[in-house]
């Protein structure tokens, strides 16, 4: 690669680097390179959002990181320098941070912990109430977890063919069951009136008995065989 690009070079048997002289650099002394932008920012010239992992042709300061790019809208230039504290970058001139808001909860839960720290640091009673706390608050995920888990393989064991078939089977007996309502409620309608017995008075009884015992005592016979 190196000889494509014509950019290795020959050092005579003699070469002395020593005797080269020194080259005075300024301190903030400018490098141009290639960059991604590591944050989202706006432009104070023209508004323009210009968003994180752009590339840009920068200029670089050796001493303290220091970038200086253009907008790619205006070509208005911004700066942004390194943060090793924070282990982030600032925006110096040109331009405003975007509003972020997982850094705003990284820092509230940064400065919940220094708070507990700082409340525990003079205080066990305070110390084995927050491990108290903790411990159940983990027993309750993990009871969460346990019931997912349990739910997921009884949904795992029923198979859409089940499902199918129970709800026909359903179907099947809330349609029986509806017939049979319905013909209970016809027979209730054209049901047959009830069938009475007619009782034969004792009048009658004695008359028929009468009529019986005066034939009987004549002796006289019909031509049906009875005696008159």
């Amino acid at each position: 690669m190196g000889e494509r690009k014509v950019l290795n070079k020959c050092y005579p048997p003699d070469f002395d680097p020593s005797k080269l002289p020194r080259v005075r650099r300024p301190k903030n002394q400018q490098m141009k390179v290639r960059m991604m932008l590591p944050l989202n920012i706006r432009c104070n010239t023209c508004g323009n959002y210009i968003y994180k992992g752009t590339k840009f042709n920068s200029r670089r300061e050796m001493l303290s990181a220091r970038f200086y790019f253009k907008c790619t809208k205006c070509s208005a230039e911004m700066t942004i320098k390194t943060d090793p504290q924070n282990s982030d970058y600032v925006v110096e001139s040109g331009a405003t941070r975007n509003f972020e808001p997982w850094r705003a909860e990284d820092a509230e839960a940064e400065k919940e912990r220094w708070k507990r720290e700082s409340e525990e640091m003079g205080d066990a009673m305070k110390s084995l109430e927050n491990r108290t706390l903790d411990s159940k608050r983990e027993m309750d995920i993990l009871a969460a977890l346990d019931e997912m888990k349990s739910m997921k393989s009884r949904h795992a064991t029923v198979s859409v063919d089940s499902m199918l078939e129970a709800l026909q089977r359903t179907a099947a007996e809330k349609e029986k069951k509806i017939e049979e309502e319905d013909e209970a409620l016809i027979k209730s309608i054209f049901q047959k009136p009830k069938e009475f017995v007619r009782r034969i008075s004792d009048d009658v009884c004695n008359d028929d008995e009468d009529l019986t015992r005066l034939l009987s005592g004549n002796g006289e016979t019909s031509n049906d065989g009875l005696k008159i």
